[in-house]
């Protein structure tokens, strides 16, 4: 019966080992996204400014 529970603390090592994988693949994969993210909404920014200014010019 001792090697049972020594099985089932053996499980849930691996268990614990495996979600922290998991987290750290899912914290990487959100910072790309932030970084994406912002790069995106700085293209955007110039983008509008552009615009603007033209606009500013037709007047």
């Amino acid at each position: 019966m001792a090697w049972l529970q020594e099985e089932k603390a053996q499980i849930s090592a691996e268990l614990i080992i495996v979600l922290a994988a998991l987290l750290a693949v899912a914290l990487v994969l959100v910072g790309q996204l932030q970084k994406g993210a912002k790069q995106g909404a700085d293209v955007l920014q110039k983008k509008s400014d552009s615009l603007w200014k033209e606009i500013e010019q037709i007047k």
